[in-house]
This record gives structure tokens, C-alpha cells and sequence, in this order.
């Protein structure tokens, strides 16, 4: 096993082909990561139902002014946050391709639909569009460009665009991160079944991407299998850039849900550099 990942080479001219996401719409992934986006234990999917409250008010609050809204929620998981949204009064829908989680959120009542936010299109006449948990940065620059535009043509006009982001020094430090392994010995993310996984993970600075890899060996198969993360890294000028070009305009930054927002930029130029995600707001561009 050591060996087979020290013949591996990684060229960053393939970071972004195929394989570059762990396979979540999967079945078997998309029951496992469903177990984990409903834990009431960590927030390592999803938050946990008092912090996802706390937020949707915050949206609500701030970004919506309290007014009934027309959102779309992109990347939308079980459907926890468009729950929320509509109990406050919002008419929400939502998009993910794993359907585990849609069959939750559907049975749950929530409005969202099976598919993938790359290739899918977006309903029309929305007020809000959100993208949390750093999904952004899962995709390529490429995918994230058509993201942004579809988002932008998916709103009315003066709507707005949500995005918790990644910031630039929290993805570079996942990079930079030791390997390590762990055990499961009940089963979890990757098998339900006994296995080990170790951990490699590399950062690209050409390119501002991290790679993470994952071999997993299960108890009784002398099989490795091979998944890959990789994450995109955007400084805070460049996430402007993204929106601007994307047909967005007033770019606000935000440290964190309910906090206040960030004026000044911090180590290397990152708003909020050592947090994990920052929220990024914008509107939609006036072109009369």
C-alpha cells in the first residue's frame, strides 16, 4: 500500500480532471455522508440544527431584511437550511445531486430536486441565491465561473448572491497538513465496513490548490481503493474578481454569520484569513 501511493505522481495539469471530488452522489457515499450531515455531534457536513437556526435568522435578518423571499438554495444537502427559510416565510428550493439527501429533504417536504449544480439549470425570478459550506471551492476556477454566471441569470434584478466561502489560508493549511491515518472499526465514511485510510495531502502554490487523497483498505480485501478532494484557494481580490466578472457588483464581506462585517483585510490579504469560511455577499448587477 505504502508503495502503491509513492509511485503516485501528481500533475497539477490533471488536478481538475475527472475523479477530483470524492464520489457523493454515489449511493453508498450518499447514505454515509446523509448520517453525517444529520449529526447532532460535529459540523463536519452540515452544522447542527441550533447553528443552522441562528444562521437562516441571520440571513433572514440581514441579507433579506425580513422580507418574504424567493430562494435558491445550490448544493442544498438534506435540505436543513431551505427547512429553516421557509418556517420564517420564504418560498424555498433546492439542488444536489446526492440523492439520499434529496430523498430526505423531499421527505421532510422541502422543495429540491436531484442534480448536479455544474450541469442542471437553475428556476428563474430568484430573490437569493446561496452556496455554503465552501462548496465553491470544491469545484474547478472553470466550473466555478459557470456557477457564478448561472447563479447571477437565476436572480431577479437587484437579487442577491450568498457564498460561504473558503478562505485562501484555511485551504492552503488543509494542503500543508500532514499525512496521518485512522481506523474505523465499525465501519464509516468511505465503507460500511472495517477498513483503515490514510491521508495524504499536498499544496499546489502555482496553481492555490490543495489535493487531498484517501486510500482505504478494507479488513478483507487486499484491494486499495483511491478517492480525491481537491480544493481551490481564492484570495479575496480574486473571489471580487469571480463575482464581478460573474455579473455581480457591491461585493461585502463578512467574517462569519452574525458577526460583524470585515472592513480591512488580514494576514495576506484574507478577510478573516484564519477562520475556516467567511461569507461573501453581492448584487446582482443593474445593466438598464
Amino acid at each position: 500500500m505504502i508503495q502503491h501511493i509513492l509511485d503516485y505522481i501528481i500533475d497539477t495539469k490533471t488536478l481538475w480532471d475527472e475523479g477530483y471530488k470524492i464520489p457523493w452522489n454515489e449511493p453508498g457515499f450518499s447514505k454515509r455522508i446523509l448520517e453525517d450531515h444529520l449529526s447532532q455531534e460535529h459540523d463536519m457536513a452540515s452544522r447542527r440544527d441550533s447553528v443552522i437556526t441562528k444562521q437562516a435568522q441571520w440571513i433572514h435578518d440581514t441579507i433579506l431584511k425580513g422580507k418574504p423571499s424567493q430562494i435558491l438554495d445550490l448544493g442544498c444537502g438534506p435540505g436543513l437550511y431551505i427547512g429553516k427559510l421557509t418556517a420564517l416565510g420564504h418560498t424555498c428550493t433546492g439542488i444536489d445531486f446526492s440523492p439520499a439527501s434529496i430523498q430526505y429533504a423531499q421527505k421532510h417536504g422541502s422543495n429540491a430536486s436531484l442534480g448536479d449544480i455544474r450541469t442542471t439549470e437553475y428556476p428563474n425570478n430568484n430573490d437569493l441565491v446561496m452556496l455554503v459550506t465552501g462548496e465553491l471551492n470544491a469545484f474547478s476556477p472553470e466550473e466555478c465561473k459557470s456557477i457564478i454566471k448561472k447563479a447571477c441569470e437565476a436572480l431577479k434584478p437587484g437579487g442577491a448572491l450568498l457564498i460561504e466561502a473558503s478562505t485562501f489560508g484555511s485551504v492552503k493549511a488543509s494542503g500543508n497538513d500532514n499525512a496521518h491515518w485512522f481506523g474505523c472499526k465499525h465501519g464509516g465514511l468511505f465503507s460500511e465496513k472495517p477498513y483503515l485510510c490514510l491521508i495524504e495531502n499536498e499544496w499546489f502554490d502555482d496553481v492555490n490548490t490543495a489535493r487531498s487523497d484517501f486510500w482505504i483498505l478494507e479488513d478483507d480485501s487486499e484491494k486499495t481503493a483511491h478517492y480525491i478532494s481537491t480544493t481551490q484557494a481564492y484570495s479575496d481580490e480574486e473571489y471580487k474578481t469571480l463575482l464581478k466578472d460573474g455579473g455581480f457588483a457591491d461585493v461585502t464581506f463578512h467574517s462569519e454569520y452574525g458577526d460583524d462585517i470585515v472592513e480591512e483585510p488580514g494576514v495576506d490579504g484574507d478577510y478573516s484569513s484564519s477562520s475556516t469560511y467567511q461569507v461573501i455577499t453581492a448584487e446582482k448587477k443593474d445593466l438598464s
